[in-house]
């Protein structure tokens, strides 16, 4: 890799890092900790928040049109959504077994911590459940797919990427034909030795 772009690399790193310490700073801010995979908040903010939750008859009677109608087809996507959760996932089990690569743990990306939130209602809550395991299982899936990409076919791409993942910035180089062999064995050998 080119020393110029393994800098740049480094500093986003850097930079990425700065933020999650400014993200857990904030957080002291709302008067809330962290107790193992339990989100507590001091006495007088959950009895605020309580306050502020909206019924859930006047939620209903207020949700948008436009909202209601889009339902079926945010929710419809539930079943092809967990199909494609069980595809990736014995994809992983099997193959990454075979392959000598660590298996992508899905704690990492399914987190649902919203549900501690008391101003929100039980629709809300079960919206913020549904978008919580669709995100989750994209990050969880693009990783999956980075690490098969760095095993099968690290070449980077003639054109640019809008947002590639973190592993893309190592993969050989478009049209690098000479060392393509070389790096290859060393790339893909570099994620078998991940944790």
């Amino acid at each position: 890799m080119n020393e110029k772009i393994k800098n740049l690399v480094d500093k986003i790193y850097k930079l990425e890092d700065e933020i999650r310490t400014l993200l857990l700073e904030q957080q002291s801010n709302f008067s809330y900790k962290i107790a193992g995979k339990r989100i507590e908040f001091e006495k007088s903010i959950r009895e605020a928040h309580k306050k502020l939750k909206t019924s859930l008859f006047y939620w209903f009677i207020t949700i948008s049109p436009k909202h209601l109608i889009s339902g079926p087809f945010i929710y419809g996507l539930m079943i092809p959504l967990v199909i494609f959760d069980l595809g990736i996932s014995s994809y992983q089990m099997i193959c990454f077994r075979l392959y000598g690569i660590s298996q992508v743990k899905r704690s990492h990306y399914f987190i649902y911590d919203h549900r501690h939130l008391a101003y929100l209602n039980l629709f809300e809550k079960l919206n913020c459940l549904y978008c919580s395991y669709a995100v989750g299982l994209i990050n969880y899936s693009r990783e999956v797919a980075s690490r098969t990409e760095q095993y099968w076919c690290p070449i980077k791409h003639a054109h640019t990427m809008i947002d590639s993942h973190h592993r893309y910035i190592g993969f050989i180089d478009y049209g690098d034909a000479e060392n393509y062999k070389k790096k290859m064995l060393n790339i893909r050998s570099d994620v078998q030795k991940e944790e």
